[in-house]
Order: structure tokens, then sequence, then C-alpha cells
């Protein structure tokens, strides 16, 4: 992926490619499923004693996997963390302690949790950055499967989540009238 052509002022090599992929799925079980993937890749070979001495240009230098299943609340009910490439033998040895997840509702305060848990030698700076989109793939995956008002007629949880969603304007009044306050 690259920005149109004409938007990039001087020519340019590529060196570094990250690609984060997340995945949303449906589980026979009424569960939820929510894959991630993280890649990181060079243009270029370099020296790693942990990997045969160099890793060649275009294999990953990280590939790292991850893994919730969720309730229709959000909640983790569990982890799967695989490290399949990182430049550190001993890099995957962190994955279990992502285990610590389990119980924990995604929604606000999940960033704060997985900050205070994980932070450091406590965790894997690729895994706990790829929790963010994992995180964001799960309110798509899950919110518009469900229904946005509940039965007893509460606001959605999705306004007001983002200026195109505030309750003062036209989207809101559009699909959401009962919860719009533009002025009428």
């Amino acid at each position: 992926m690259t920005l149109s052509e004409g938007s990039v002022p001087v020519g340019r090599q590529l060196i570094h490619d990250r690609r984060v992929t997340c995945q949303g799925f449906l589980r026979d079980d009424g569960l939820w499923d929510i894959e991630g993937r993280l890649v990181d890749v060079k243009s270029y070979a370099f020296p790693n004693r942990d990997r045969g001495g160099e890793i060649p240009a275009g294999q990953p230098i990280h590939e790292m996997l991850i893994r919730l299943t969720l309730d229709d609340q959000y909640v983790i009910r569990a982890v799967f963390v695989e490290t399949l490439h990182a430049p550190f033998a001993l890099c995957g040895d962190i994955t279990p302690n992502f285990s610590q997840l389990v119980g924990i509702a995604l929604g606000p305060g999940f960033r704060r949790v997985v900050n205070e848990r994980f932070s450091g030698v406590h965790g894997c700076t690729h895994l706990v950055e790829m929790l963010g989109p994992i995180a964001t793939t799960a309110f798509q995956t899950i919110a518009p499967l469900r229904q946005q008002i509940s039965s007893d007629g509460e606001k959605p949880r999705i306004l007001d989540s983002c200026h195109a969603l505030a309750s003062d304007g036209p989207i809101v009044a559009r699909e959401w009238p009962k919860f719009s306050s533009r002025a009428k």
C-alpha cells in the first residue's frame, strides 16, 4: 500500500513493512473470535544470532498472532497467543502471560489494564500494540450484528464515540432520532 503517487515528493526505497491484520468471526457456539496478526519485514538482510546468523531480506522479523474469544458483552473468555518469528529465541516465552486477559471486558479502561499488566518486562510491545486494533475489530464485528437499542430502550453505546456519531449531529438525528440532542 502506498499513498497516491502524486503525493510522494521524491523517489524513495522501501526499508521496512509492518502489516497488522485483524479479522472477526462468529463462532457456531455463539461466541466471537477476534484474530490479529502482526508481520514486520525488512527489505534487506541483517545479522541475527538467534536466527542462524542472519535474517534474509523479505523474511519476517516479527510474526505474531493473537486470538481473543469474546462473549456478547465483550468479555474475554479465552486467549491464544503465538510468536512464529521474532528476533530473539526467548521472545515467545512471554506469551503465557497474556492468559491474564481472560475475564477482562473490552471497553472503557481496557487499554489502561493492558498497560498495567503487560508493560515493560511483563509483556511484549508488539503483542500489546496489536490489542488496540483487535479491540476495534471486536466492536466492528459484534456491534452491527447485535441489536443497537436494547429492549429497555437504552441509548446505544456507539453514540458519542466519535464526531460522526455525536448526539447533536446529523447521523444520530437521522438514524437514532429518539437519542438526538439536535434542536428539532
